[in-house]
């Protein structure tokens, strides 16, 4: 077990500095950021020492070196755009999307599971097959659509939530959260629902294939025949043994929440790391954009991590099965 998991954390930084790797050298073709930081009065001399300041005039190599590094430190450079340390406007950013992400990864955990589970056990029946219906609208729309729907809806229509921003906020310490307002509150469930939407759709199906399988095992049928009530078969031991694959991809819809947390927060204007992503480029902020890339990246490489770890432990056959190779 110690060996497994000693080999997925090397893996797992393998592919952390691969990744920076790439991200670093697809930035050096999305544009010169000297033209945005000096003005059209600018001389030669004037770009030669910004780029000397930047460390731009330092080979690839050295620059990338100097990134991770300094990446690893939790120093993620200047922003071109601001001025400022790229880590204190993470932080900044930081509580407005993961507050997003939580709500949103609860909704789409909670409902994924619970309309997984209702479906599979009433299947035929009008309420299963109205909710497998409505379900393919967050498989078959993308994102966007489905924000701009909500807001039409909801905001335009009946002026019952808002259409953008965070609503108020507190500072609890150094997190700001919109927990504790009523606007607050209110101005998270249009975009929760958003982003949640297809992970939901994807995590109820899952459930609804796998109970279904399950609900066909001889233990099943062998259970209800020792005359257990139907509620503790299906929640005791069908959903039990459902959920162990579940895990994998929840997980990674968990990752994947966060990575597509740029398309809701650029639709309802949600102030956000994603959004900042958005202004980035726009600016061709490098140190922001990589160090966005790096931070999505850490978090879908710590929670696939998780996963594995997770997998091994309620699955007494992987453990055994890691065992031998670790002999």
């Amino acid at each position: 077990m110690l060996a497994y998991i000693i080999r997925r954390v090397l893996q797992s930084v393998l592919v952390l500095l691969v990744v920076g790797l790439v991200a670093f050298s697809m930035f050096r073709f999305v544009g010169d950021p000297i033209d945005n930081m000096l003005g059209q009065e600018r001389t030669q001399a004037d770009i030669e020492r910004l780029r000397d300041v930047l460390g731009l005039d330092e080979p690839f190599p050295v620059q990338y070196w100097k990134f991770m590094t300094q990446a690893a430190e939790g120093n993620f450079g200047i922003s071109y755009r601001q001025g400022r340390p790229v880590s204190d406007i993470l932080l900044e950013r930081a509580p407005a999307t993961l507050e997003l992400a939580a709500v949103s990864g609860l909704f789409a955990i909670t409902f994924g599971i619970g309309f997984g589970v209702l479906t599979a056990i009433r299947r035929g029946g009008l309420l299963s097959s109205t909710i497998m219906t409505l379900s393919l609208v967050g498989v078959s729309l993308p994102t966007f659509l489905i924000g701009i729907l909500l807001i039409y809806l909801f905001s335009v229509e009946l002026g019952w939530l808002p259409s953008f921003g965070r609503g108020d906020t507190v500072m609890i310490g150094g997190w700001s959260t919109g927990f504790l307002t009523t606007s607050g509150l209110k101005a998270l469930i249009l975009p929760s629902i958003t982003l949640g939407l297809y992970q939901m759709t994807l995590i109820m199906r899952l459930v609804r294939s796998e109970m279904l399988e399950v609900l066909r095992q001889d233990y099943i049928r062998f259970a209800r025949a020792r005359g257990l009530r139907e509620r503790s078969v299906n929640f005791h031991h069908a959903l039990k043994n459902t959920l162990v694959p579940v895990i994998t991809v929840t997980g990674l819809q968990l990752g994947s929440i966060i990575a597509f947390a740029i398309i809701t927060e650029t639709v309802f204007q949600w102030p956000g790391v994603g959004l900042l992503f958005i202004n980035a480029i726009q600016f061709v902020d490098i140190p922001v954009m990589a160090a966005y890339l790096m931070l999505i990246s850490v978090m879908f490489v710590g929670i696939n991590l998780i996963v594995d770890l997770l997998y091994v432990a309620i699955d007494p056959r992987l453990r055994s099965d890691t065992s031998k190779r670790g002999h």
